[in-house]
């Protein structure tokens, strides 16, 4: 994937810890990119446009804002018209090994860890939450001092972080993102769909593998995902789907059986009904944004 996508090259040296640009322009011009940095990037005054982070695609309102911790999950803001307009972008771009540092795992930092780990799918942040860091995210480009400007950072994220109804954007499986958090049982039973989407899965194998009646392993699931079984399964296939419509020339038909969809029409109906486009759109829409470099 990354040999069709542009690698950004950001401004951080060794010693760097982040980057914040405060601009005003009157389109997106810049194609679809990774990095190796966290990204949290506001968008005002675009109405209209889509965000593009993973296989998710959607069409943004007024405000938008976005947190991005994975370095292989591909996004962008693109126009979907010749319309001009004054739009505000604030990119915070910083670097934060949260997985390996103790002090991620204190309390105080919990939230603000468990933010990151969802974000390596993209979140997208309700209203609410871009009001409320609205004034920080302005004042955070005037701040000259470097320590002030990290700890302006972190009032954003420790606020930010208090929204459990922030959305995350990409499926796991596109996004090559696993919560590790979750429990053991669970991510036995993820790994093993990981494994086997192609195949045949059943309730009751599943429950077996984790010692449960098939009842009481369907409440669980869906108390730790949010998500019945079937609609977990549907998800993962789809995102090894949009990955193929991107990465290879096969054709849709193969595509679909190819990831354990029984029937063409089906395949359609959930693709279009997920991803609000057909997967020929979808594979069009990723093709019009790709740059060799």
């Amino acid at each position: 994937m990354k040999e069709d996508i542009i690698q950004e090259i950001t401004p951080l040296e060794k010693h760097d810890f982040m980057y914040v640009a405060d601009r005003r322009k009157a389109e997106f011009d810049y194609p679809m990119h990774w990095h190796d940095l966290f990204e949290l990037n506001y968008v005002e005054n675009a109405e209209g446009c889509e965000r593009i982070v993973g296989d998710s695609v959607e069409t943004i309102g007024n405000y938008d804002l976005v947190l991005v911790t994975s370095p292989s999950l591909v996004h962008s803001w693109m126009q979907n018209d010749d319309k001009k307009r004054d739009i505000h972008e604030i990119t915070i771009q910083f670097a934060l090994d949260y997985e390996n540092s103790p002090f991620f795992d204190s309390n105080p930092m919990r939230s603000i860890k468990q933010m990151f780990i969802r974000a390596q799918r993209g979140l997208a942040f309700p209203m609410p939450a871009i009001m409320t860091v609205y004034d920080r995210l302005v004042h955070l480009s005037e701040i000259k001092e470097g320590f002030l400007a990290l700890v302006e950072l972190f009032h954003i994220l420790y606020a930010l972080s208090k929204f459990d109804d922030a959305r995350e954007l990409s499926t796991s499986t596109f996004a090559n993102a696993t919560h590790r958090s979750d429990d053991g049982r669970i991510v036995t039973v993820k790994d093993y769909i990981l494994d086997h989407y192609r195949e045949e899965i059943r309730l009751e194998q599943l429950s077996r593998m984790v010692s449960m009646s098939p009842t009481a392993f369907s409440r669980f699931f869906k108390q730790r995902t949010g998500k019945t079984l079937a609609e977990y399964i549907v998800n993962v296939r789809l995102g090894h789907a949009a990955r193929q419509l991107i990465d290879t020339k096969e054709p849709v038909s193969q595509i679909c059986y190819d990831c354990g969809f029984n029937t063409l029409s089906n395949f359609n109906r959930l693709f279009r009904l997920r991803r609000g486009c057909s997967p020929t759109e979808f594979r069009d829409k990723y093709a019009k944004t790709k740059v060799i470099v």
